[in-house]
C-alpha cells in the first residue's frame, strides 16, 4: 500500500463509551469515536438513531489499520 494511502473501513454499528460518547464500530473490528463537538467536529448525524443508521456502511479512515499496515511494510 502506498505510504500516504489510508485504510478505510465501513461502519457496521455503534456503541456508547463510558463517557457517553458514540463510537462507530468498523468492519475491521476497531472502533472510532464519532463525536458531535462543534466547531472541532461537526457530526450532527450522531445525535439521533436515524442519523446514525443513515451512516451505516459509510467508510471511515481507520488509524489502527493504517498503523498495522505501516508496521507490516517496514523491513526487518
Amino acid at each position: 500500500m502506498p505510504r500516504n494511502a489510508s485504510v478505510k473501513r465501513a461502519i457496521v454499528g455503534y456503541h456508547l463509551d463510558d463517557a457517553g460518547d458514540w463510537v462507530a464500530e468498523l468492519s475491521c473490528g476497531h472502533g472510532q469515536h464519532v463525536r458531535h463537538d462543534p466547531p472541532w467536529q461537526v457530526r450532527p448525524w450522531t445525535l439521533t438513531p436515524e442519523g446514525r443508521a443513515s451512516f451505516l456502511g459509510v467508510e471511515l479512515e481507520c488509524r489502527l489499520c493504517d498503523e498495522e499496515a505501516e508496521m507490516m511494510e517496514r523491513p526487518g
